[in-house]
């Protein structure tokens, strides 16, 4: 085997039963190594850690042309199996295989242990410049010619993500690829451009590779600061195992890789007990002169959900008024916005457009949405009590909505609006694919400010 990458192997089938199903395989070893996120506050799922460790495997049968999806049903037939290896070393790895439900073999006769040695990879630094020469961190997306994208998805924890083809490297970081040839794909956000090349990996123990980053623009530099006030360490495309979501310091590397200014890390119902650890009331100590994080909440998944989750800014308090459980917040959105803004928060409806569906294409639509989701479905109520800072866009439909928000509008309210991404949720690309623009004084980047800025217009 090579540790992280892809070898091919040659399957003799004895095909006395002249089967003509697909040849499946299967291994303990592949088995997942995390869990995905079942959307509840506390899970009781687990993957242990040598659970982990023993599942460094990712198996796929060659399907494409020549070959068939099938077996044909001849007696002898040569099937190709390819296998990844996470690890490097002396792994052993139990293959087996069958034809469908109900074909394992009671025997177990279908599988054998095997003991692989996996050749180690090339560890290859990375040297990733900024448009100004300044060290910094960028996102890559490796990929060989047959498609694989690496590291492999269905083997990576924190960090790098699996949900997403992506990684995040900064300067002077490595990854570990196998020799051979490779196209990289790299950029930092929306004000940089996309570059590709072509990597050609020697058979060497280490390698560096340097990238230079170029911008088309650079908005901070006229005094506008990005953020995104709705992206998620947990919940949804996260997983539940072998940790209830992810750290501080991961989000952080896709705050930077993007560059993000701002990156507002909302916790949730999902995981709400172990993630609530991280909030602090104030900016995340890992936060610099111009990149600030912050985690706040977003009401989703409490009993206010069905009127319209809530996204809720610089809060000194993350639980409402001294309750300990999710079951006993308020069931609907006004008390909780205005909790929020009583402690100094900025506050605002997320998604706004579900619930708000209309069949139309005209902005601001006149005909009546059914108020029946998660969206901004209270707003139409809560801002006349100005107890509503802002709605939220780009992630949902723009007629759906936009119309609510250009209606109040009409009727003399100066709600604001807040563009967000709903990381990992409605997209799990990235975060700050939604983003909103403040202007702010020259100097150091202050996040009340910022804050102020999505509240204030």
């Amino acid at each position: 085997l090579m540790e992280r990458g892809w070898k091919s192997f040659l399957v003799k089938v004895h095909n006395e039963a002249g089967v003509t199903a697909k040849l499946e395989p299967e291994s303990p070893n592949s088995k997942p190594m995390l869990i995905r996120s079942t959307g509840k506050p506390d899970p009781d799922v687990e993957v242990a850690p040598n659970e982990v460790l023993n599942r460094f495997l990712e198996i796929e049968m060659v399907r494409r042309p020549p070959m068939k999806s099938t077996l044909s049903g001849l007696l002898l037939e040569y099937r190709i199996i390819q296998l990844y290896s996470r690890d490097e070393g002396k792994p052993e790895a139990i293959i087996g295989f069958n034809v469908g439900q109900g074909t394992q073999d009671l025997g177990f006769r279908n599988e054998v242990p095997i003991l692989f040695t996996a050749v180690p990879a090339v560890e290859v630094t990375f040297k990733v410049k900024d448009f100004d020469g300044s060290p910094v961190m960028a996102e890559f997306r490796i990929t060989d010619d047959k498609g694989h994208v690496y590291p492999a998805r269905a083997r990576r924890l924190a960090p790098d993500f699996f949900f997403h083809d992506q990684v995040y490297r900064k300067d002077g970081e490595h990854i570990l690829l196998p020799p051979g040839e490779y196209t990289v794909e790299y950029t930092r956000g929306p004000e940089y451009l996309k570059k590709t090349r072509t990597i050609d990996i020697p058979h060497e123990k280490e390698y560096e590779l340097e990238f230079d980053l170029e911008r088309w623009i650079h908005v901070a530099d006229l005094g506008w600061r990005s953020g995104d006030h709705h992206v998620h360490a947990a919940g949804c495309s996260h997983y539940d195992a072998p940790t209830q979501g992810v750290t501080p310091q991961d989000m952080w590397r896709h705050i930077l890789g993007e560059d993000l200014n701002v990156g507002c890390v909302l916790t949730w119902g999902p995981c709400w007990y172990y993630q609530k650890q991280f909030f602090e009331g104030e900016t995340s100590e890992l936060s610099t002169d111009n990149y600030v994080m912050r985690y706040d909440v977003e009401v989703s998944g409490f009993p206010s959900s069905h009127a319209g989750h809530l996204s809720l800014l610089r809060l000194s308090e993350d639980d409402y008024k001294g309750v300990e459980t999710i079951e006993e917040w308020p069931s609907w959105d006004l008390p909780v916005l205005q909790w929020c803004k009583e402690q100094g928060g900025v506050a605002g409806f997320s998604h706004s457009g579900w619930g708000l569906m209309v069949d139309d294409d005209t902005l601001p639509s006149y005909k009546m949405p059914p108020f029946d989701g998660i969206g901004a479905n209270e707003y139409i109520v809560d801002v006349v009590h100005g107890a509503v800072d802002f709605i939220s866009a780009v992630d949902t439909p723009v007629i759906w909505e936009l119309s609510i928000w250009y209606h109040t509008l009409n009727c003399g309210y100066r709600t604001k609006i807040s563009g967000e991404t709903d990381f990992p949720c409605i997209y799990g690309d990235r975060v700050g694919l939604g983003r909103s623009y403040v202007k702010l004084p020259e100097g150091p980047l202050n996040y009340d400010d910022w804050a102020y800025g999505v509240r204030d217009g």
